[in-house]
């Protein structure tokens, strides 16, 4: 979790641990809310490597703009 919004979402759940204001009963519990939190970002770069395979007369969108 390195950069980006997951960088802050990582650095206030590390300082909420800290001061005991949150606790995982599990690791699971701790996946679930790790996916939950970061799922728009995975779906914002799924999207962004289809628009990266987009084909306009035969070039790539790179190439095409």
């Amino acid at each position: 979790m390195q950069g980006g919004s997951a960088d802050v979402w990582k650095k206030n759940v590390m300082e909420e641990l800290k001061l005991g204001e949150v606790e995982y009963e599990s690791a699971e519990e701790f996946l679930a809310c790790v996916k939950k939190e970061l799922r728009g970002e995975e779906e914002e770069a799924v999207k962004a490597v289809e628009l990266r395979r987009v084909k306009q007369g035969g070039k790539t969108m790179e190439e095409y703009v």
